[in-house]
């Protein structure tokens, strides 16, 4: 049904598939494969035609902790790697947009960065209660491309985007659904079960209707996103070689380097 990969792997649970970003040890985060995969794996689960609905989370304690540094740091001497991003984020939101299937993000943690645009992008929002959703992509230096400018405006107040977006402040689980980013919290441990509920729910409606509704309402989307995505996009990949993000990332990815290997106390 779909390529193995150790970084993203497909699941199936009767007509449900269970898609899984599958980095714990670093918290979800993107790499250049699972960046790769994410683009690739809504059109296999487009032609598995068991499937019926998606339900997407992440291993571990964190649905996505957004770039992985090593990879973001690789960005600001590789054009090519540049190039190649930007095509990889837009189709990843281009795929999702026109997803046929529905698809339940399950956050089962932090959801930052583009791991908070994967969630948002997804049909409906189940979101732990101790989870937060978080797009701190101004504040590293970057423009929000890879779906914040495409999809918050048209899932809260434009007022609201601006605040999150520019600040990069955390939105806790009960916010988010007051904003309208989310439509329900759960229990932490039941967030799966939770979300295979409803997906299961949603795969036993009258799939010509439930698919042919989704793909209207795709048209909308696309219609009102299409030229804030690639203005966004176009406008990331020039910041991607800014000083301030250059900066900042360099200084965050030696402080992790140093949490994760203390010095030897003498």
């Amino acid at each position: 049904m779909s390529k193995v990969s150790p970084v993203l792997t497909v699941a199936a649970d009767g007509d449900v598939r269970i898609v899984t970003l599958n980095r714990p040890d670093r918290l979800n985060g993107v790499s250049e494969e699972l960046h790769r995969r994410l683009s690739e794996v809504w059109r296999e689960l487009a032609d598995d035609a068991k499937a019926r609905a998606v339900v997407l989370t992440g291993a571990g304690r964190a649905f996505s902790a957004g770039g992985d540094f090593d990879h973001l740091l690789r960005h600001h001497t590789d054009p090519e790697l540049r190039e190649r991003s930007i095509r990889l984020d837009r189709t990843i939101q281009t795929e999702m947009i026109r997803f046929p299937l529905p698809v339940i993000a399950a956050v089962n943690g932090p959801a930052v960065g583009l791991g908070c645009s994967l969630a948002l992008a997804c049909d409906l929002v189940l979101i732990a209660e101790d989870a937060y959703f978080a797009d701190p992509h101004i504040s590293v230096g970057l423009v929000a491309g890879d779906g914040g400018v495409t999809l918050w405006p048209m899932l809260t107040s434009l007022l609201r985007v601006k605040e999150y977006l520019f600040t990069g402040d955390r939105i806790p689980a009960p916010k988010a659904v007051e904003l309208g980013l989310a439509n329900r919290t759960v229990p932490p441990d039941e967030v799966m079960r939770e979300a295979l509920t409803l997906a299961h729910r949603l795969a036993a409606q009258p799939a010509e209707a439930l698919r042919a509704t989704k793909l209207a309402l795709a048209a909308v989307v696309e219609q009102v996103s299409r030229g804030g995505m690639e203005a966004a996009l176009m406008a990331e990949r020039a910041t991607m070689t800014s000083p301030d993000h250059i900066r900042i990332i360099t200084e965050l990815a030696s402080r992790a380097e140093r949490r994760a290997n203390p010095p030897e106390e003498r």
